[in-house]
């Protein structure tokens, strides 16, 4: 009987260790179950940001891409106003009418483009981020030091990027 008990004896172990073999399978599939799920929603949550962000640099593309086409025409544009201010002494008013219609014309299709010009005037705050100083004079009054008194070239902005910065005088 002893020879039973001892066979028993073994084949429990036997069992014991199968069992165990069996769960610390289980427990190493599961612990690779959890890694992979791990790794897959990295992997997901990386391509949706890289989405998101050639998404929002399409965009950008989209916004911006007549800037290099804006910037080569604006000389051309204040080139335009200054001949339309010469005309407006000339006192041809035909003349005048021909070419006022053309500017408003150019204009409004840069406009379309999403070009707009920069609001600054005489009297205006200096700002270092919104303009670009050419010289400093002495202010003809104290209001006025600090502050714009000439514009020399006006500025653009394509959308809500500053395509070229006005050109100002800035009273000392």
């Amino acid at each position: 009987m002893s020879k039973k008990k001892e066979h028993k004896k073994e084949k429990d172990n036997e069992d014991i260790k199968q069992e165990t073999i069996e769960i610390s399978a289980e427990e190493q599939l599961k612990e690779d179950l959890s890694k992979e799920k791990d790794k897959f929603l990295r992997l997901f949550a990386e391509f949706e940001n890289y989405k998101r962000r050639t998404s929002k640099e399409r965009i950008e593309l989209f916004k911006t891409a007549n800037e290099e086409l804006m910037t080569v025409l604006l000389p051309i544009l204040d080139d335009f106003e200054r001949g339309l201010a010469e005309i407006k002494k000339a006192d041809d008013s035909e003349l005048l009418k021909g070419m006022e219609l053309i500017n408003n014309k150019l204009k409004n299709s840069l406009s379309q483009k999403g070009l707009t010009e920069m609001e600054v005037k005489s009297g205006d705050v200096f700002d270092v981020e919104l303009h670009e100083a050419i010289t400093q004079i002495p202010s003809p009054s104290d209001d006025l030091k600090g502050k714009i008194i000439d514009v020399i070239e006006q500025g653009y902005k394509l959308g809500d990027k500053i395509i070229r910065y006005p050109k100002v005088v800035v009273g000392q």
